[in-house]
């Protein structure tokens, strides 16, 4: 009988680049301008859903209007303050290796983030990913981003591997939320700033310390060559 082929679907900030407290500042700007007050440490614990659902729960913790136009602005504001900082963000350790060893063992590989395009783009460039040989999926590329599944789904769809014979890396309890969801196996890395025992209890079957880490253990995972 042949072997499965495992892949691996990634999700980016936290997981690939060291991006996520840019992105809590980011929206932290955001609701400035809006003359929204909340504490940082909301903010961070939902970074890694998708950008609608984030400002939707952030509003309802402030108890303000939910109106599309406010969603709209902040998701403008947010976008306009990350670009600032997004050239300068660096890929996390051993993240350039990691992609490197799954591209030269040939074991499929792509990028799937709850960010849009436009704020994903710079990073992803940072990393030296080849957009017209890595599939890379971003949030207005599908109908639902996470803790829905459909960000993996597609990006499995689009390497032409079975989701349920992948690996979904990521940082946050969204991903392996969504990891779950769409049965895939989940890895968390402790890079985004989630604990070990949150990742575990949203469904991670591994605990990494960052990409690092998980190259250094990548036999653990199914990724040999």
């Amino acid at each position: 009988m042949a072997r499965l082929q495992t892949s691996f679907l990634f999700d980016l900030d936290g997981t690939l680049v060291d991006s996520v407290y840019e992105h809590v500042l980011a929206w932290r700007d955001a609701l400035d301008e809006e003359g929204i007050e909340l504490s940082v440490w909301r903010i961070h614990r939902k970074i890694g859903m998708s950008g609608g659902l984030f400002t939707n729960m952030l509003l309802r913790e402030t108890g303000l209007d939910i109106t599309d136009e406010r969603i709209s602005r902040l998701r403008r504001l947010h976008a306009e303050a990350y670009l600032k900082r997004a050239r300068k963000i660096p890929p996390l350790p051993g993240a350039r290796e990691l992609l490197a060893y799954l591209t030269a063992a040939k074991i499929p590989w792509a990028i799937a983030t709850s960010g849009r395009m436009e704020t994903a783009r710079p990073v992803i460039e940072n990393l030296g990913v080849d957009f017209d040989s890595i599939p890379v999926v971003t949030r207005d590329q599908v109908k639902y981003a996470k803790p829905d599944p459909d960000l993996f789904l597609e990006a499995a769809q689009r390497l032409g591997v079975d989701i349920t014979t992948a690996c979904v890396v990521g940082d946050s309890i969204w991903d392996m939320l969504a990891a779950r969801r769409a049965h895939a196996l989940g890895i968390g890395l402790l890079s985004g700033g989630y604990g070990r025992e949150e990742l575990e209890r949203s469904s991670a079957y591994r605990v990494y310390e960052d990409p690092a880490d998980l190259l250094h253990h990548i036999d653990e995972v199914g990724g040999r060559r």
